[in-house]
């Protein structure tokens, strides 16, 4: 069974733009990892303050097994690169199961709009 791990971000005010810049320097860093299925992050505008960083996987074990090992190398510096201070001022993990999916629709599926008669 599929699993969602949403990594809900505090970032102080002012600190969005670095925080994007980070995850956007990581691209490649779990993308490859046995059992990933997709990642999102979600930057808030409206009703919230906290940044959301979702992740899927095929299972908890695949989740763990990249948790274990490497999602360490992940959040470290670059090789070479002194370590930065942190962006964020705290953060937490929610943890779900995906008790329903609906796929995005195909380009077949999808309706047509814009046609003149």
């Amino acid at each position: 069974m599929a699993v969602v791990k949403i990594n809900a971000i505090d970032v102080p005010p002012g600190g969005g733009a670095e925080l994007e810049k980070r995850f956007a320097a990581r691209a490649g860093a779990v993308e490859h990892s046995p059992g990933f299925l997709g990642f999102e992050l979600l930057r808030p505008v409206a009703g919230e303050t906290r940044y959301f960083v979702y992740t899927k996987w095929e299972s908890e074990e695949a989740f763990q097994a990249w948790a274990a090992g490497p999602s360490r190398a992940a959040h470290a510096a670059a090789p070479g690169d002194k370590p930065r201070p942190p962006v964020s001022t705290g953060a937490s993990l929610l943890e779900f199961e995906v008790a329903l999916h609906v796929p995005e629709p195909t380009s077949s599926q999808r309706p047509v709009t814009g046609l003149t008669e």
